[in-house]
């Protein structure tokens, strides 16, 4: 017996459902109604998912998420928006880290918002204009693996990557992608083009391993394929937690040293998004004491930011960290600078 042929609203149907089923494989965001949200995020899918979940549960809103992948931290998204900009597709960014964001916004492709508790987050973690907010926080750390580090060899500074007893036996993540590549950038404006070149170089000479990600160079650490190694406090917890012989350093702390890098989540509304109202408030959720505390609670440990945060991380409290002091703006205009360096001296055949 032969199928009887589709009415055309039922082959109209078929149609756009299969084009969906293709963009959502793809990795592409739909066309969505009013009531939706596209929210492109670097914050990895489990820590990121029960939140947008969340939100969609108190205000009927659903939330599109795309993400990056792990080798392509940020970079991924940031090319996505920039290729989009003529017709852009995604409402919110939720960057896991800053200097990306600042880029965004000196090309013109964000708009901006003013979130009801935006005056809760220290002005540093925050644009005057309102174009981006930072939150949540994670810090640049040493991670040591205890079973070949005697506590009174520990390091106490990035510098001690560069230190020959340790020769070959340190890491850091690609420093082209995620918070390497921005912590690169705010070497260049904190330190300056010529000395921060030169600490770059220090490690390189010191045989110093490049490894596809900071998760992979925490692993690296806590299975004792390296000694130390530099990468972010989510990524070392998890290790420290799961009972691995690690130790998380905060480094450069003392009154003569440059301070450890904090890099907060940031979030920005792209400009001419469509849906700007939905994702305002995505971001007013976000940007709250409440989801601070999850953030801090979840498994990557981050360190809240807003003023009101009613609990500190469990990898550190904000307040006995020295901070390194670095002009974001500056090491967003030297990103650039940075990454062609690292690409020219580190990752050239």
């Amino acid at each position: 017996m032969m199928p009887r042929a589709l009415t055309p609203i039922a082959a109209l149907a078929v149609f756009f459902s299969g084009c969906e089923e293709q963009a959502q494989q793809q990795g592409q965001p739909v066309e969505t109604a009013p009531n939706e949200v596209i929210v492109y995020t670097a914050l990895d899918r489990q820590f990121s998912g029960p939140i947008l979940a969340d939100f969609t549960a108190r205000t009927g809103i659903k939330v599109q998420p795309v993400y990056d992948t792990e080798s392509t931290k940020t970079v991924g998204l940031v090319n996505r928006i920039r290729a989009e900009k003529d017709r852009p597709r995604c409402d919110v960014f939720w960057n896991n880290e800053i200097l990306n964001t600042l880029r965004l916004k000196r090309e013109g492709l964000l708009q901006p918002c003013r979130p009801a508790q935006a005056e809760d987050y220290p002005v540093r973690y925050r644009d005057p204009q309102g174009y981006w907010y930072g939150f949540a926080a994670r810090a640049r750390v040493i991670i040591v693996n205890t079973d070949l580090v005697k506590p009174e060899e520990r390091p106490t500074s990035i510098n001690s990557l560069a230190d020959p007893k340790w020769k070959g036996r340190t890491g850091i993540a690609k420093p082209l992608f995620g918070t390497t590549a921005s912590h690169v950038a705010c070497l260049f404006a904190s330190l300056g083009r010529e000395r921060a070149q030169e600490l770059l170089h220090s490690f390189k000479r010191n045989d110093v391993q490049i490894v596809a990600g900071n998760r992979t160079c925490a692993e690296m650490v806590a299975a004792g394929r390296l000694a130390f190694g530099l990468t972010d406090t989510d990524d070392a917890i998890i290790e420290q937690e799961a009972g691995k012989p690690v130790a998380i350093i905060f480094p450069d702390g003392t009154d003569d040293q440059m301070g450890t890098l904090l890099l907060p989540n940031t979030l920005a509304l792209i400009k001419d998004c469509p849906h700007p109202e939905a994702g305002q408030r995505l971001i007013d959720y976000l940007l709250s004491p409440e989801v601070e505390a999850r953030l801090a609670d979840g498994p990557s440990a981050q360190i809240p930011l807003h003023g009101k945060a009613i609990k500190a991380s469990r990898v550190c409290d904000l307040k006995d960290v020295r901070q390194m002091q670095v002009d974001f703006d500056q090491a967003a205009e030297a990103f650039g600078d940075a990454a062609a360096f690292i690409e020219r001296e580190f990752l050239a055949p």
